[in-house]
């Protein structure tokens, strides 16, 4: 299965079209660590990470796991745990998983940069809740909510997403 992204904010799949929001950076295919820019390509979903005080259950087919308070994801290009997930404290760069705000209460992780992780090519890249007004984000795709828990339905570990630079 084929998720498909385009530069204008939309997400197809399986013949629908949903409003998503995307990086400030832009869509680049030369994305760089805090360049704010999605990555051009085609890569696939590898794990769903959720915040259960928040959302008890979503059903899907991809792994999951829960968001715990000390989860941490490495940003940090000279560390070895670059791009993957950490737990806290952790000395380097890194952005923390259970937030107070509600974007990362659902997180699935895009497999960008990550086999193995290229230090400097981007890290974090999820796919994610949006912000009001689909505000961008810093590089991963955000969608609503009712939007992505009914899009977990129907995605699994043979979906892949694909980002382009043009437009829908």
């Amino acid at each position: 299965m084929l998720i498909r992204v385009f530069a204008d904010n939309v997400l197809e799949f399986d013949g629908a079209r949903y409003r998503c929001a995307l990086g400030k950076g832009g869509v680049r295919a030369d994305k760089k660590e805090g360049d704010g820019a999605t990555p051009v390509g085609r890569f696939p979903l590898r794990k769903l990470y959720i915040r259960r005080d928040r959302i008890p259950a979503v059903e899907t087919a991809l792994p999951v796991s829960d968001i715990a308070p000390d989860d941490g994801w490495c940003d940090d290009p000279a560390e070895p745990a670059y791009n993957t997930l950490v737990k806290l404290p952790f000395a380097g760069s890194h952005e923390k998983m259970f937030r107070d705000d509600h974007l990362y209460d659902l997180v699935i992780e895009i497999g960008h940069n990550c086999s193995p992780p290229v230090p400097g090519a981007g890290s974090a890249v999820f796919i994610h809740l949006a912000k009001p007004e689909y505000a961008p984000t810093e590089g991963c795709v955000a969608l609503a909510r009712d939007d992505l828990v009914a899009l977990l339905k129907r995605w699994g570990l043979d979906t892949e997403i694909e980002i382009v630079a043009g437009n829908s």
